[in-house]
């Protein structure tokens, strides 16, 4: 007999350089995976918290940059999220709340490198773990840093078998690229 995890895949964007807007959206889908798929499992996109800057320059020419993309690329950067930081307490909040273990694509940012990051969040034990994209593609090499082999988490983690109640132990793991 199969064993059965309630997962959602959440197919959204984020509320451009608005964290605020973008958290309370990823509480309002988590809530919804919750109520109308009894999900146990939301993986949110590449991304998501921070904006994919699709079509963004930030003023880049090879050996120039541009007033206005240097005022672009301020307003990525304060969009982007430290870990941990008073965000990953709210995604935790949420995980915790719903009982839903998520996945969340996040612009991270530490010193003054941004990185296109993957959150791992549990409802009981909080954030544990995360994953940094190892190569960005193309011009995304412009604004994120290259992860490295020490952010690629296997986690092992137990759900509840959605028919028979019975507990499910899952290997997790992420990839990121479009």
């Amino acid at each position: 007999m199969p064993q059965i995890v309630r997962c959602s895949v959440v197919q959204t964007c984020t509320a451009a350089y608005s964290l605020s807007d973008t958290l309370d959206k990823l509480e309002r889908l988590t809530r919804l995976a919750k109520e109308r798929d009894n999900s146990q499992l939301a993986v949110f996109p590449e991304a998501f918290i921070g904006g994919y800057p699709a079509k963004s320059t930030f003023g880049t020419v090879i050996g120039a940059r541009s007033r206005e993309g240097r005022d672009e690329f301020q307003r990525y950067h304060s969009s982007a999220i430290e870990i941990p930081s008073t965000v990953i307490s709210r995604i935790e909040a949420v995980s915790r709340e719903t009982g839903v273990f998520l996945v969340v694509g996040v612009i991270e940012k530490e010193g003054g490198t941004c990185y296109c990051t993957i959150v791992f969040v549990h409802p009981r034990k909080g954030y544990v773990g995360k994953h940094r994209k190892l190569m960005p593609t193309a011009a995304e090499r412009l604004i994120w840093g290259f992860g490295d082999g020490t952010t690629i988490p296997v986690l092992q983690e137990s759900f509840v078998d959605g028919t028979t109640q019975n507990e499910i132990i899952a290997k997790l793991s992420a990839t990121i690229c479009w």
